[in-house]
């Protein structure tokens, strides 16, 4: 799973540059980008365009991203995906043998801000404001690290969209047959200065025929749970069904099992997708730390 770091990189306007723009007008683009944020839920159409084309000019370099445009193409595309606005969903996590995570959230596609609420409890909330990890009211009980959780669950529910910005690279590692279905294997790597997490990765599995996502394999380094050049076992992600939201194709639930390096045995995790819809009106405040909540400070709260 990625940390939210790693998704910060498409804030303001990192991806949105082409590679011979001068710093100075670096500096200003980035100043542009900010009060675009501050003052809309949405980009402009403009800033929308130039991110989607930077990011189509940089997967067509490799064989990797160009099975990678297919399938974003395939879900929805890149320029549906940011001209919707902000995203909401229920993420009903469960873990066979310990449970898990229930939450309602909603997350910025375009700045990678989140804030979830507790669906058996929706007055206790957590997230990630762009810089800080914060729950509420201060002394809540949350089981999950914010930090780390805040935006996990869109991840996975963001494939193929999130993996396009600068900071990742792509590896096409060709087919592999599950569950009587071919996959063309793309793994997804990141940056060692991009977030908290750069061990992470993904294999995405695109399907050779409809180039749409079947699922994917991963790992964990968190550091609030691992020790440096440390990480969890890999585990193998099955995704079910389909919803499709104002255009955009999503999952409608996800299995996970333990991965043994050549094929996913136990059945462990059922994820849950639904309430999902675009809400292009949040306006940006909705992000910000509430008053009376707890920052985290590193990795935990600990």
């Amino acid at each position: 799973m990625r940390h939210i770091s790693k998704l910060v990189i498409v804030i303001a306007a990192l991806g949105l540059l082409n590679c011979n723009t001068k710093k100075e007008k670096e500096s200003n683009a980035s100043e542009i980008a900010v009060e675009l944020m501050e003052s809309t839920s949405v980009a402009s159409k403009d800033w929308i365009s130039q991110r989607v084309k930077n990011a189509q000019e940089r997967l067509a370099t490799t064989k990797a991203g160009q099975i990678l445009w297919k399938a974003i193409e395939q879900h929805g595309g890149l320029l549906r995906w940011y001209a919707n606005g902000s995203i909401h969903f229920r993420f009903n996590y469960k873990n066979l043998k310990t449970g898990g995570p229930d939450t309602y959230q909603t997350i910025d596609t375009w700045s990678s801000k989140a804030r979830h609420q507790l669906v058996s409890d929706t007055t206790i909330e957590y997230g990630w404001d762009g810089e800080k990890a914060w729950k509420y009211p201060h002394d809540a009980e949350v089981k999950e690290n914010p930090r780390f959780w805040a935006l996990t669950p869109f991840y996975f529910v963001g494939v193929p969209f999130v993996v396009t910005d600068k900071g990742i690279t792509l590896e096409y590692q060709g087919e592999i047959s599950f569950e009587e279905n071919n996959y063309h294997q793309v793994r997804v790597n990141f940056a060692s200065e991009v977030g908290d997490s750069p061990d992470d990765f993904y294999v995405l599995y695109i399907d050779t025929n409809t180039y749409r996502i079947g699922g994917l394999r991963y790992i964990v380094s968190y550091p609030g749970f691992y020790e440096k050049g440390q990480h969890g076992a890999e585990k193998h992600m099955t995704y079910y069904g389909e919803q499709t939201i104002d255009g955009i194709v999503f999952p409608q639930s996800i299995k996970t099992y333990v991965w043994d390096g050549s094929a996913p045995q136990e059945h462990t995790t059922t994820i849950l997708i639904s309430d999902l819809e675009f809400r292009p009106d949040t306006p940006p405040s909705y992000f910000d730390v509430p008053e009376g909540s707890r920052v985290m400070e590193g990795y935990s709260f600990d």
